[in-house]
C-alpha cells in the first residue's frame, strides 16, 4: 500500500482539476508545473453550484487520472462578464499563445460544451500562486 501524497497540512483542502477531460486536465496542469499559467475562470453558475473561489483559498489540484499533484492558493478574484475578459487575465491564464483572442475561442469551446456560454455570462476569474510540487509514486525509485 502506498502513502498519500498529499502532505497532512493539505488533506482537508479542495480537490480538483482544471478542464472537463483528463486530456485537458493535464493539460493545463503540466502549465501550472511551467509557471505559465497562473489563473482559471469559470462561469458563475458552475462556481455558486459548487465552491465560489476565495483569496487565500488552497487548493489540491488533479491530474487527469484524479491524482493529487500539487497545491495552489488563490491570491485574487474578480466577477465579469466574458466580453470584459482582457488580455492581462489571457495572459495570465497561459494557455495557447496567451493572447485575448486565442483565450476567447478557447473559452467560447469550452463553455459552449457546459452549455452556459454567451458574450455576457458572468465569469469567475481567478488569480493563484503555487504552493507545494507532490511526490508522485511513479517518481519514486
Amino acid at each position: 500500500m502506498t502513502a498519500e501524497p498529499v502532505p497532512e497540512i493539505y488533506r482537508g483542502a479542495p480537490r480538483w482539476s482544471f478542464g472537463d477531460s483528463p486530456a485537458l486536465a493535464d493539460e493545463l496542469l503540466a502549465l501550472v508545473l511551467s509557471g505559465t499559467k497562473r489563473a482559471t475562470c469559470e462561469s458563475l453558475a458552475a462556481c455558486e453550484a459548487n465552491i465560489m473561489p476565495r483569496v487565500g483559498e488552497v487548493s489540491v489540484i488533479l491530474d487527469g487520472r484524479g491524482e493529487p499533484v500539487c497545491a495552489i492558493e488563490t491570491t485574487a478574484v474578480a466577477r465579469k462578464r466574458f466580453s470584459e475578459v482582457d488580455q492581462a487575465f489571457a495572459f495570465e491564464e497561459g494557455e495557447d499563445d496567451r493572447t485575448l483572442a486565442s483565450w476567447r475561442t478557447a473559452h467560447r469551446g469550452y463553455f459552449s460544451r457546459q452549455g452556459t456560454f454567451s458574450e455576457d455570462m458572468q465569469v469567475v476569474c481567478e488569480h493563484f500562486k503555487l504552493l507545494d510540487v507532490f511526490e508522485r509514486p511513479e517518481s519514486r525509485p
